[in-house]
């Protein structure tokens, strides 16, 4: 089996983690995210994986390269200009000529894929669509469906009295080829808004996969904290690649407090009388005596000074919270960013790595 995976986005709503780093390239627990995708489809038996590429697409290819070290094979499509998820997919055509699946870049799930396109060659619809319920469809596009599961229309974003159902799209398709036929070339064009609506309006079928299992998009700050925090606690069992740990090439303090799960790896140095907790720590961290650490996630190679305190914030590569320093709920900060010393962040302040402050 085939699969295009969508990784053609800059990745604004995680700035500024993104202004260096593609979102594929964000790290989960240590992994690039794109790499749990690869070896997600791969337990679902997809070998030939396409990768629709746009911003930064050097940074991914010399990471995955071919793809034979991850047991799959990876082919790149570089967009000069972006176009959209369909028209990302349009660019492949030549490349897929049987049913595959597309999967957005950005999404966290235990989806059987399996299972789902064993429904797909059952019923032959031209799409299958993957769906997940949420708590609030009001800021999502929800899918209606009929009584045999088959597509009825899109509402984009409704409202409290149009919510006629709390399922959305999660993300994962199933395309015959033929299909993309109904995409123009060279166009931007998405899947949502364009292909999908004409299909209906066509008389084509599409189907529905609704799944209650994990879902989640890693699109914003927030939720890829909340992802990494499911992770580290169990929450989203069926990621297994994932596995918190401690490395045995960590230097810890015997006074140092590490509560877990938490995931502390190579080089990192932990100073007497720190405190760790539900924390993850890339390659060479450093964390100074007295330290506090709750709930963040430093990137590889930065410092926690003396008495700082850190919690449930994100830390990019290389930056450096000197002594004394509070970093508070959902704090963003850039690569190379230095926090100087006694500082007292807002909740919510994001600074990129210009040192260009944000306070939401």
């Amino acid at each position: 089996m085939k699969a295009v995976i969508l990784v053609g986005g800059e990745g604004t709503r995680l700035h500024p983690l993104t202004f260096n780093t593609p979102k594929a390239m964000v790290p989960i627990l240590n992994k690039p995210f794109l790499e749990y995708l690869i070896l997600y489809l791969k337990e679902h038996g997809v070998r030939d994986i396409i990768l629709t590429t746009s911003y930064l697409p050097d940074r991914i290819q010399s990471y995955f390269g071919d793809g034979a070290e991850s047991g799959v094979h990876l082919t790149y499509l570089v967009e000069e200009t972006p176009l959209g998820t369909a028209g990302a997919v349009k660019n492949a055509e030549s490349l897929l000529d049987e049913p595959f699946f597309v999967i957005n870049g950005d999404v966290v799930t235990g989806i059987d894929l399996t299972a789902m396109m064993s429904q797909h060659r059952k019923v032959k619809p031209k799409v299958s669509l993957s769906l997940t319920p949420v708590d609030n469809p009001t800021i999502y596009g929800v899918v209606e469906t009929d009584d045999k599961g088959m597509v009825k229309r899109f509402v984009e974003k409704p409202s409290w009295e149009e919510v006629t159902t709390n399922m959305i799209n999660a993300g994962i398709y199933i395309l015959e080829p033929e299909v993309l036929g109904y995409i123009p070339p060279s166009t931007t064009s998405m899947f949502e808004r364009h292909l999908f609506p004409l299909l209906l309006e066509k008389g084509e079928p599409i189907l529905s996969y609704p799944s209650t299992t994990y879902w989640i998009d890693i699109g914003t700050p927030e939720k890829y904290l909340k992802v990494t925090h499911d992770l580290l606690s169990g929450k989203a069992p069926s990621l297994s690649i994932y596995r918190p740990q401690i490395s045995k090439n960590a230097q810890i303090h015997p006074s140092a407090q590490i509560e877990g799960p938490v995931l502390i790896s190579e080089g990192c140095v932990i100073a007497q009388g720190a405190k760790i907790k539900g924390a993850v720590l890339e390659p060479k961290c450093q964390v100074d005596e007295d330290a506090v650490i709750e709930g963040a996630i430093l990137w590889q190679e930065s410092r926690v000074g003396k008495k700082a305190i850190l919690k449930n914030c994100i830390v990019g590569s290389r930056c450096y919270i000197q002594e004394g320093s509070q970093v508070p709920d959902n704090c963003v900060l850039g690569d190379d960013v230095v926090v100087e010393k006694n500082s007292k962040l807002a909740p919510g302040t994001k600074v990129s790595p210009d040192k260009q402050i944000d306070t939401e």
